[in-house]
């Protein structure tokens, strides 16, 4: 498949100052692709900022804040090109940061999204928690990464640098075919934030296509610009997209199991929040549940047949290994 064409797509919404700080490095080290600016109906002065400093960056104006995962869609449908990259506005890149990405695609036609090395920017020496080398799922749903486990951030010291089939990329940096993503229609719209990348990949995956990890490519991001893990609201996007997103995409027969084990691990989220004395941490994982539930209930369409989990999902509790175990880092798990 020809991969001529290349956009490399920001979703920016009131990110002035993140497009100020990282655009010009883009420019420098990205000149054969198109770069666009897709803007989330910000309120301060972006899209002036960027046409007044650089006319090189083309805009694509949204005519509401439709949130990350609708976001894109939209401004996706504008987009001509053969790959798309998913790109944060946070996100500092380096040279050569994405010639590997687009070579393991033009390489292996089975492979249908792939994520460079995201290091943190303001901890350059360490991964950072949104990628690091490569994202995974347990069996109960819980994300984790190569060189990140929960709140254990890995310095890299080279531990990772094998190119790997992983289970999920990063919508920080995503590199994605763009007739794989409009066939599957792009990330799922109701997630508006949250776990829209994992259930993306998933259902790559279930189509029999692969994602994998670049290490050739090295990226900074800066991360929890939009959203901070201390807003409730960032709590409940997460447990009820976590569970939506299992609801979809696992095999009929595992559904129940699997779910009624994410019950009970919720409840004992929601008792180490009340004891935390994060009351509204407590009532965002209940709230998440009955959303869940009013999803399952509205929802007409019917989820994804398939039959099998893919291999690259942890066949145990990541929570386990991590609390129970002590296993902080990636390399320690069994």
């Amino acid at each position: 498949m020809s991969l001529n064409s290349v956009a490399v797509v920001i979703l920016n919404w009131n990110g002035k100052h993140f497009l100020e700080k990282f655009l010009p490095s883009l420019i420098e080290h990205t000149s054969f692709a198109e770069l666009i600016v897709a803007d989330n109906c910000s309120t301060d002065d972006s899209l002036s900022f960027l046409k007044e400093n650089f006319p090189q960056i083309r805009i694509i104006e949204l005519a509401q804040n439709y949130g990350f995962a609708k976001g894109y869609n939209e401004a996706l449908k504008q987009v001509n090109s053969d790959v798309y990259v998913l790109l944060n506005s946070d996100v500092e890149v380096t040279e050569n940061w994405l010639q590997p990405c687009l070579e393991i695609l033009k390489k292996d036609n089975d492979v249908a999204a792939c994520q460079p090395k995201i290091k943190a920017f303001h901890q350059k020496t360490h991964f950072e928690y949104a990628g690091a080398a490569g994202g995974f799922m347990d069996k109960y749903g819980y994300p984790f990464c190569r060189g990140r486990i929960f709140e254990t951030l890995e310095e890299d010291k080279g531990q990772y640098n094998d190119e790997i089939e992983i289970f999920w990329a990063t919508g920080a940096c995503l590199v994605v075919r763009a007739d794989v993503y409009h066939q599957l229609n792009g990330l799922d719209p109701f997630f508006f934030a949250h776990m829209e990348e994992i259930d993306l990949c998933w259902r790559i995956q279930n189509t029999g296509k692969k994602i994998k990890y670049v290490p050739q490519s090295t990226v900074f991001h800066v991360g929890g610009g939009t959203l901070h893990k201390s807003k409730p609201q960032k709590t409940f996007l997460n447990f009820r997209n976590n569970l939506i997103m299992l609801y979809k995409n696992l095999p009929q027969g595992k559904k129940i199991g699997v779910l009624l084990g994410r019950l009970f691990l919720d409840g004992l989220a929601g008792i180490k929040f009340l004891t935390e004395g994060k009351i509204s941490h407590f009532s965002a994982i209940i709230k998440a549940h009955f959303a869940f539930y009013a999803y399952v209930f509205k929802n007409t369409e019917k989820p994804i047949k398939t039959n099998a989990i893919p291999y690259t999902i942890y066949p145990k509790s990541i929570l386990y290994h991590y609390f129970v175990k002590k296993e902080k880092k990636y390399s320690d798990l069994s």
